[in-house]
């Protein structure tokens, strides 16, 4: 029997134009131990992987080199990946893992010098609206139609990618293709929310239930409940919220991942607002020249609900955050959530499911001793600014990116890599190790139904329509690079108390407005922006935006509204 497969596999080869190759028993051995768990059926698995190795035969022999950012999927891929890559295909893969920051600086040192510094990239989508103007990326949609088809994998199957839509720019090219994606959501622990005597206690101080809370207002009574009122459980301090403040790139990053929009700062519309994003830069309906972040120019960067999402951040991280969490970055919040003396996170990303389903034997305090999560997930609640049709929340898509300074063989090659560890062969697995899902059929593979009840809400939420509605950084930010290193060093400032948070945004909100001034005038004089480049609306008083239909909301009048919750079974409900 395993001999007519393989000669029926030979037979399929030679219509695609290639040979069964003796790399193929290496395909056989990674299938029946590492990739047994697939969307594919075994035959199925053995046709995709021949026809890698088949597409593989130029480019065999070679060493390409490929940087992303330091998470569990990445290292998977890194680690593992990697290896079954090279035994079936001949094709060696250094897969270099650094912080973020440093993965967003290679990719524009890369973009600056045309230097040849990586083959290929795991570059967040945020970059759609850089790569889109810049086109110093390969076009994918292009390349796959043409130089590349031989190298383009017919069964990639771009449907079944849930944040395609996310990669593409607005021109209707795909300029990404996405290897993991995670949400920010809200994370609680059910264990102690579904005590009788908290929940009492709850209810006789502030008037209503004590659940996942809607509104800002009612997690920052939830977070003051169990750091002032609570304070100890079994034994142990505990705090009712988890934050981070190091002055450090990754705070820019906590704040342009729809922050001020979660408090309401930007413009109805999905994936991002229309006019103002989520950054707080206008753009008007379809155009693609950003006007201006500054309220002065119509935007929202520095606007009343911006400053109040900053101002909260800030209040909250002092108050009911554990010693220290203002000192910690992105990367150092994930084991201090571990250790079991936190209520409650407001923007949590899924990316660290992986670590807090971890055993206890690991440290992990999260999960009973039956390794079953005492926490959950659920949306995050909004600000007094939010209003129905704004975005609810961010999603990252790291997708892979490959830009033309790259020789077009080296870029093939790591092209045919990129699409190794997305496959349908590989991707079951690689989710399982990751929980960062990018495919729809993966997500709704049997064994991710029989795994959901001890993953906290996440398959739920993959599985519900509610996804498409978390979205990563849009087109209105015309060079990410350069602006988003803006923003750390602002907020540091408040962080650091040497700045308010609206001494902080003005300052901000005029920096991104000077280079987004440059960007317009290197636009104009020499088209590097592709006529998509910044043309700044000239500056009014502030009074002259502020409350229009279309411009950045005023100050409300009472900030903090009736707190209000929901029960966690509601959100599973909507969500299944």
């Amino acid at each position: 029997m395993r001999k007519s497969l393989l000669a029926g596999f030979a037979a399929i080869g030679l219509l695609w134009g290639g040979s069964v190759s003796a790399d193929m028993g290496a395909a056989e051995k990674w299938i029946d131990s590492e990739f047994k768990t697939s969307v594919l059926n075994r035959a199925d698995q053995l046709k995709e992987m021949e026809w890698f190795v088949n597409a593989a035969q130029p480019y065999k022999g070679m060493e390409i080199n490929v940087l992303s950012e330091t998470i569990p999927t990445h290292t998977y891929e890194s680690e593992v990946l990697t290896k079954a890559f090279e035994e079936i295909t001949g094709i060696k893969v250094n897969h270099q893992l650094l912080g973020e920051g440093e993965v967003v600086q290679a990719v524009q040192t890369q973009m600056q010098t045309r230097r040849n510094l990586y083959d290929g990239y795991i570059n967040d989508s945020d970059l759609i609206g850089t790569h889109s103007r810049l086109q110093l990326a390969y076009n994918l949609s292009d390349q796959m139609a043409g130089d590349w088809k031989g190298t383009t994998n017919p069964g990639l199957d771009l449907d079944d990618f849930m944040g395609i839509t996310f990669t593409t720019g607005p021109d209707g090219k795909l300029y990404q293709l996405p290897d993991q994606q995670f949400a920010n959501l809200y994370w609680f622990r059910k264990d102690w929310f579904d005590r009788a005597d908290l929940q009492a206690k709850f209810k006789e101080i502030y008037g209503y239930d004590l659940g996942v809370p809607v509104n800002w207002s009612a997690y920052e009574d939830i977070a003051e409940f169990f750091s002032v009122h609570v304070k100890e459980i079994d034994g142990v301090r505990i705090y009712g919220h988890m934050d981070y403040g190091k002055r450090a790139p990754d705070l820019g990053w906590r704040m342009t991942d729809a922050w001020l929009s979660m408090a309401g700062a930007g413009s109805p519309g999905e994936p991002n607002g229309v006019p103002i994003d989520e950054w707080g830069i206008r753009m008007e309906a379809g155009s693609c020249n950003p006007a201006g972040a500054s309220v002065t120019r119509g935007g929202g960067t520095n606007g009343p609900a911006a400053v109040y999402a900053i101002r909260k951040w800030d209040e909250w991280l002092r108050a009911y955050a554990p010693p220290g969490a203002a000192s910690y970055d992105f990367y150092q919040s994930l084991p201090a959530l571990s250790q079991g003396n936190v209520a409650q996170q407001i923007f949590w990303y899924t990316a660290f499911t992986a670590s807090m389903v971890a055993p206890k034997s690991d440290g992990n305090n999260t999960v009973n001793d039956a390794g079953e999560p005492l926490w959950r997930m659920a949306p995050s609640p909004h600000g007094p600014y939010w209003k129905d049709g704004q975005k609810v929340g961010y999603q990252d898509a790291g997708s892979w990116t490959f830009l033309k300074s790259t020789p077009n063989d080296r870029a093939q090659a790591a092209w045919l890599y990129a699409q190794f560890v997305v496959s349908k062969t590989v991707d079951v697995k690689k989710s399982h190790v990751g929980l960062t899902f990018i495919r729809d059929s993966t997500v709704r593979h049997q064994s991710f139904t029989d795994r959901a009840e001890n993953l906290g809400g996440l398959i739920e939420f993959y599985r519900s329509p509610d996804r498409v509605r978390w979205s990563p950084t849009g087109i209105n930010v015309p060079d990410y690079p350069k602006l988003a290193q803006l923003w750390w060093q602002q907020i540091g400032d408040v962080n650091s108390g040497a700045f308010t948070p609206q001494e902080a945004m003005d300052r901000l909100a005029g920096e991104m407005d000077t280079i987004m001034g440059r960007m317009q005038r290197a636009d104009e004089n020499s088209n590097v922006y592709g006529g998509c480049g910044p043309r700044l609306n000239d500056e009014k008083d502030a009074s002259e935006w502020l409350g229009k239909a279309d411009g950045p909301k005023a100050k409300l009048a009472n900030e903090k509204p009736k707190g209000e919750t929901i029960p966690y079974e509601e959100i599973i409900k909507r969500w299944q």
